[in-house]
């Protein structure tokens, strides 16, 4: 704007900028939800602003999370500032928090804007602004918290009292140019040393004293009816101005010029934007300029508060801010970046190689939902895996929540919660990234026969279960009995899927991979037409990529097919009697297991290691060892890593099993499941058995009757 007085210049000031630090909003919303609650009462805040130190960017007046409240229950309600700080002149302000954003458009702005100017007006006459001039840069802050969304809507007013008529400016130059030589050196020493003290490097508003021998001095703004009686000194009103624009001063000088009209009724003033260069005075940055001011009509009336102006704007519109603060604020965020925090420290020198990648995008299918399905779902969870999903048909017992760490005694009631649900439930509440999902339902098994009206609802689940485990990367096998871990482990074979398996005795553990299928090539089985299979796995029944020998898998060292084992059983037998230390092991080990696998370079293909042994190819490796089976026992404290290669008579991962599941599908599982000697059969295992029995072996018994030969003793 270029308006004229009298053919001079009005003197135009740059508005001052708001920057708000994350930390404000952090603070605020823990003060909202554990102190303030509903109550929207005015709170006192401190915002910090510093003269300008660059000459191409201005300074802001910045909220940082001291500038609130303790979020303590202590009786004050002041922020808690420490003052003496050179990058952090305190100036007051106030808050206004509204419970709603309906609450938040609908504040008078004008009368709030009027109320704090009312402050400035009166701090200006009763001489608090003498005392302490940080109260003429007051400011006023208005928002709403939306801690749903985790956004707020804000605006900030720096009140300003209007002069009418404005003042004009009668010179503006760089303060280099108006001070001699030996002014410019006193000058910038006396504001260095004013910017050093700790008692008046916060003081944003003073005077500057030159006498008749260029000699400056820096005096309170409460000095001034002292310093003006030296009619031969030179007297400048200075601000610390953090403005940067060479031919405007800041926003603080208007409230200064009201204090000077007000209280001294001076014409015309001189002024000083301070501004400095790496902390220290640049007199080729600072402007010194000449004000005439005229007392505005209006003002003897001290009662009467003068018009004011303030309202920050958005880029260039007078419209509120928001900012979105969910990525960093929301609870489920804030609980993702604590738990990773572990292992991203893990990356700094203990492990670098450390795949989190692939541990978050790792899909687990956990097959049993019971001691050692809640502990691996903890296990995996704490190192990083995001994609659980866990499969049973039980419901929690009365029994279950002192040993099965997801489960709580709220679970059992009214029947019970099916464990998948409730585990899945439990898994949300401890970490709420977590993508779990729970699937109720019985795995189909051999030895349980099938009654004809319940084929169709078995078959159901042979595909379902097909389909977890292709939809999956990794499947641990943790359910009570032996059989029901055949139909996984056949079709884990088929896919070459990681196959982990725990089972637990009373005091005696088995912790093992198993090894890649009988077709070790990454061909996709849905695609190869079943008639053309049977070459193929037989060349590649017992060995792997590699050609060494294949890892067997849970079934391979059994001479008889799985059957009903819980069948004619008594309680004890029945249900998985364990010493309760077990689990949390076998469980523990079984998850290292994988991340093994997944660390290795040879992954599912790595060959078993036995501890201590010399020949293990992978000592060197990040993570150690990587074994076959894993046997412990805790009656003797003891632990031992054994390998066991695959059986061409295995009922569930030898090519003959793995060739006539692939040529006939559901159909091959119903019979294996109603006719317990079909897989002893299709194997071999009955004809060994038959051939076992039949072999018999002349036995020498060392006894002859000749007495002849005998010596007595």
């Amino acid at each position: 704007m270029e308006a004229k007085n009298s053919g001079k210049p009005i003197l135009q000031f740059a508005p001052f900028q708001s920057s708000v630090d994350e930390g404000f909003w952090h603070r605020l919303s823990s003060l909202k939800l554990n102190k303030f609650g509903i109550d929207d009462s005015p709170i006192p805040i401190t915002g910090f602003y510093a003269p300008c130190s660059h000459s191409q960017v201005s300074n802001h007046l910045t909220l940082l999370a001291e500038s609130l409240p303790s979020d303590s229950n202590e009786e004050s309600s002041e922020p808690g500032v420490i003052r003496g700080n050179r990058n952090r002149c305190s100036v007051p302000g106030i808050l206004y928090n509204t419970n709603t954003v309906e609450g938040f458009r609908a504040l008078d702005k004008q009368e709030l804007i009027k109320a704090e100017a009312k402050k400035i007006w009166e701090d200006i006459q009763n001489g608090k602004a003498l005392e302490d001039s940080s109260v003429l840069s007051g400011f006023l802050l208005i928002s709403f918290a939306d801690l749903k969304k985790w956004s707020f809507h804000y605006w900030f007013a720096f009140p300003a009292l209007i002069l009418d008529p404005p003042a004009t400016l009668l010179d503006l130059k760089p303060a280099s140019q108006f001070f001699s030589v030996k002014e410019a050196e006193s000058v910038s020493a006396v504001l260095n040393d004013w910017r050093d003290s700790s008692l008046t490097t916060d003081v944003p508003f003073f005077l500057v004293v030159i006498d008749p021998n260029s000699h400056a001095t820096i005096k309170y703004l409460k000095d001034w009816e002292t310093c003006q009686r030296a009619t031969d000194h030179k007297l400048l009103f200075g601000f610390y101005d953090p403005c940067h624009l060479p031919k405007n001063p800041g926003w603080p000088l208007r409230n200064l010029l009201a204090l000077i009209c007000l209280r001294w009724d001076l014409k015309s003033v001189h002024f000083l934007c301070y501004r400095e260069t790496r902390g220290f005075a640049d007199l080729g940055l600072s402007l010194v300029g000449e004000a005439q001011v005229t007392v505005p009509q209006g003002w003897g009336d001290l009662h009467n508060t003068p018009n004011a102006v303030g309202w920050e704007l958005n880029k260039g519109k007078k419209i509120p801010r928001c900012i979105s603060l969910a990525k960093s604020m929301d609870p489920t965020r804030l609980a993702i970046s604590a738990a990773d925090l572990n292992l991203k420290l893990m990356r700094w020198r203990a492990l670098p190689s450390l795949k989190l990648n692939t541990l978050s995008s790792l899909k687990c299918l956990l097959l049993g939902a019971g001691t050692l399905g809640c502990q691996v779902a903890r296990m995996l969870m704490a190192w990083g895996v995001r994609k659980i999903t866990l499969v049973d048909n039980g419901r929690v017992a009365m029994s279950n929540p002192l040993r099965q760490s997801l489960y709580t005694l709220d679970d059992c009631l009214n029947g019970g919660e099916f464990k998948a649900v409730a585990a899945v439930n439990s898994l949300k509440k401890i970490f709420p990234a977590v993508e779990a999902e729970g699937v109720v339902m019985a795995i189909p098994m051999p030895g349980h026969p099938v009654p004809s009206q319940e084929e169709q609802s078995v078959l159901d689940d042979c595909r379902r279960l097909h389909d977890l485990i292709d939809s999956h990367d990794a499947v641990f096998l943790l359910t009570d009995t032996r059989e029901s871990r055949w139909l996984p482990s056949l079709l884990c074979a088929n896919t070459n899927k990681i196959t982990i398996t725990a089972a637990l005795g009373f005091d005696s553990f088995l912790v093992m991979r198993h090894g890649a299928g009988p077709c070790s090539s990454s061909h996709d089985s849905k695609s190869e037409a079943a008639n053309a299979l049977s070459t193929d796995l037989n060349s590649l029944a017992l060995t792997d990529r590699n050609g060494g020998h294949r890892l067997g898998c849970y079934f391979c060292n059994d001479v008889v097919a799985p059957i009903d084992s819980t069948a004619n059983r008594t309680l004890d037998q029945q249900c998985t009697v364990t010493r309760p230390g077990l689990a949390p092991i076998a469980s523990a080990l079984a998850v290292e297991l994988l991340v093994g696998i997944l660390h290795h370079p040879d992954g599912i293909f790595a060959e078993g290691e036995i501890a201590n042994s010399s020949n293990n190819g992978s000592s060197e490796q990040p993570l150690g060892i990587l074994p076959h089976q894993i046997r412990g026992s805790l009656g003797q404290f003891s632990q031992m890593t054994l390998v066991g290669h695959s059986s061409d008579s295995c009922t569930a991962c030898c090519s003959i099993v793995v060739s006539e599941y692939r040529k006939r599908g559901t159909e091959f599982i119903l019979q294996a499941i109603n006719h317990p000697t079909y897989l002893e059969d299709v194997t071999g295992l009955t004809e060994l058995m038959k051939t076992a029995h039949a072999f018999q072996m002349d036995w020498d018994d060392g006894i002859d009757n000749d007495d002849d030969d005998c010596v007595e003793i």
